[in-house]
């Protein structure tokens, strides 16, 4: 474990096409690369694939697994649009396009708040193509708020909302990567963050610029994320034939799924005990002990 914890993943860059507009997805590639992919997981609004190094690299001693920085994120080099963002469809369409690049059997889809959700609406598409889903306090809210999240115009409406106003007054420039360290370290969602994640976080969040040091999830996409919610979680779901596990939240959760639901299939719920919507960070090691029990 500890030369896995060691070892650098490779930088892989995986051409994308679809009605979103083309490009390239950066992918961490961790693991022995001459074994298939065993799991795919994606990063929440706003972090990066690099965010979730020391949650993934232990793991790659026995898995290889694949890490996307998504649309308007990280290094990837996918085009954002100017129109009004609607929904995380783009996302999943992502997704969608990079499973068809992976050679072998169908993997395991796993992902963070966002990143959960995006797994989620693509394994629905594509379930022979994935072979179950752990998802981290997907974001899935009540169904009466889904179904007027999926009215006409009502996604322009969601841009005025808290979290998104608030996202777009981020400071967006640091002179270096320690000022930023500095600025964060402790405060806000990052409170409770071990250092090693949040340089982690830093090291593909921020990018050379004129001006400075730039987010790389610029605050206006990933405003726009937030406010993006025309799409439907429990119809993929209820879609989805395989096992889905979902590990929420015990304190501001996303995932508005009961511990005890019906109708939904094969998904099971569970509580991670004192934690907050970013508990892979704060709490890697129950993180990593479902997604190590869902791969092997």
């Amino acid at each position: 474990m500890d030369v896995a914890r060691m070892s650098a993943p490779r930088r892989l860059s995986i051409p994308i096409e679809n009605h979103w507009g083309a490009g390239q997805m950066s992918v961490l590639d961790f693991g022995d690369p001459n074994r298939p992919v065993d799991l795919v997981f994606s990063h929440a609004n706003g972090f990066n694939a690099a965010t979730y190094r020391s949650l993934l690299s232990p793991l790659s001693a026995s898995l290889r697994i694949w890490a996307p920085d998504l649309r308007g994120h990280g290094a990837s080099g996918l085009p954002v649009f100017a129109r009004p963002k609607a929904s995380w469809l783009d996302h999943r369409d992502d997704l969608l396009a990079l499973l068809e690049a992976i050679d072998g059997p169908p993997v395991v889809l796993a992902g963070h708040s966002m990143g959960g959700t995006a797994s989620l609406l693509a394994a629905a598409e594509r379930p022979d193509r994935v072979s179950s889903l752990v998802l981290f306090d997907p974001v899935i809210w009540r169904r009466s708020a889904v179904f007027a999240f999926n009215l006409p115009f009502a996604h322009r409406l969601m841009a005025g909302i808290p979290i998104a106003k608030a996202t777009r007054r981020r400071r967006a420039i640091f002179d270096s990567r320690e000022q930023a360290l500095a600025a964060y370290r402790g405060r806000g969602a990052f409170k409770g963050w071990p250092d090693m994640v949040l340089a982690d976080y830093l090291s593909e969040g921020l990018v050379e610029t004129p001006e400075g040091l730039s987010l790389s999830a610029t605050p206006a996409w990933e405003a726009a994320n937030y406010a993006a919610q025309a799409h439907n979680p429990w119809r993929a779901m209820r879609r989805y034939p395989g096992p889905i596990r979902i590990l929420k939240a015990e304190h501001g959760a996303l995932t508005f799924v009961p511990v005890s639901q019906k109708g939904l299939g094969d998904v099971t719920v569970e509580v991670v005990s004192g934690a907050g919507h970013l508990f892979p960070m704060t709490h890697a090691d129950v993180a990593r002990d479902a997604l190590f029990e869902a791969a092997v």
